[in-house]
């Protein structure tokens, strides 16, 4: 079951709605009431089977039931840690993202996305191929936006084929900065080395990537 504190007018109890990914501005998101803390969309799926991920102290659970579900959490800045996990005794199919809210610019910023076996079942050759994508990625992983993805790693089991992991836990810490964004996702000028409002030193685009598993 999902245990822990949810944020904003689309969560109610134990669940939340998912915003609509094309609707203009926060989607219904709303903004946090405070300067020291961002909003962040967790989408997990689509899938046909359970998941979990823990983020800042709060549990969050997709049903078997519902292909996709949102969540949406309240961090402060500094690092938050990160786990994602799946099982299934004949392979996993997993699917999560983690978005940013920008509560000066309205957008939606793309921390960190994983997929593996969405749609059908994860491959450890996916697998190999999805770690060399991220290795190839920037630790910062919007230009625009104000999180930093730090220690990804991940574990499996293996089905009875030894084809597919029956267990998948991904590891990472998100380094969230002080500083709000001011561009809007996609804006070309994100990542230049200018220095964001509230003192702190936007990332840049050179940044060097973390290692991945």
């Amino acid at each position: 079951m999902t245990q822990g504190t949810l944020a904003g007018p689309l969560c109610e109890s134990e669940r939340c709605k998912c915003r609509d990914l094309h609707a203009p501005g926060d989607g219904g998101a709303g903004v946090p009431g405070d300067d020291a803390h961002k909003r962040f969309e967790v989408r997990m799926g689509p899938s046909p089977q359970e998941l979990w991920l823990t983020i800042g102290g709060s549990t969050l659970y997709k049903s078997p039931e519902r292909a996709e579900e949102c969540f949406y959490v309240d961090l402060p800045s500094g690092d938050t840690p990160v786990e994602l996990r799946a099982s299934a005794s004949e392979g996993v199919s997993a699917a999560w993202s983690i978005r940013e809210l920008g509560a000066k610019t309205n957008s939606w910023y793309e921390t960190f996305a994983f997929a593996c076996g969405s749609p059908g079942v994860c491959s450890f050759d996916e697998l190999d191929s999805t770690k060399r994508d991220l290795t190839g990625q920037k630790s910062v992983r919007d230009a625009c936006g104000s999180v930093k993805v730090k220690g990804l790693t991940w574990d499996t089991g293996k089905a009875p084929d030894n084809l597919h992991p029956s267990e998948l836990l991904v590891r990472l810490t998100l380094d969230v900065y002080k500083f709000q964004p001011t561009q809007p996702h996609g804006d070309a000028t994100c990542g230049k080395g200018k220095r964001a409002a509230g003192g702190d030193a936007a990332p840049a685009d050179g940044a060097v990537p973390d290692q991945t598993p």
